[in-house]
């Protein structure tokens, strides 16, 4: 699950007072995240790390000797969703389908 911090303009005077306020992440997560099955779920997964890449967020893998970079953010998401280091977390289904009167 990615993290998102809200910041105020006002609350900000000192670049270093803020480096020392935000919390500490980890650069790595500790495990991988589980595969996904669903080639539906990859996608969707992938649409949203597209999305974060493309306003600048930094990709999670270095390019190996030997491989191809990625420039299109998204074949950079796809290609991180496949090595399982994206977290996603599926909402749970409320059981009841449209039309349904439950």
């Amino acid at each position: 699950m990615l993290r998102c911090i809200t910041l105020n303009m006002e609350d900000i005077h000192d670049p270093i007072e803020l480096a020392e306020s935000l919390p500490e992440v980890p650069e790595t997560a500790p495990e991988p995240a589980p595969p996904i099955e669903s080639r539906f779920l990859f996608v969707d997964v992938a649409a949203q790390r597209a999305k974060q890449l493309r306003r600048g967020a930094r990709a999670r893998f270095e390019a190996e000797p030997g491989m191809p970079v990625y420039h299109k953010p998204e074949r950079l998401a796809m290609e991180e969703v496949r090595r399982g280091l994206v977290y996603y977390q599926v909402p749970e289904t409320r059981g009841a389908r449209f039309g349904d009167q439950a």
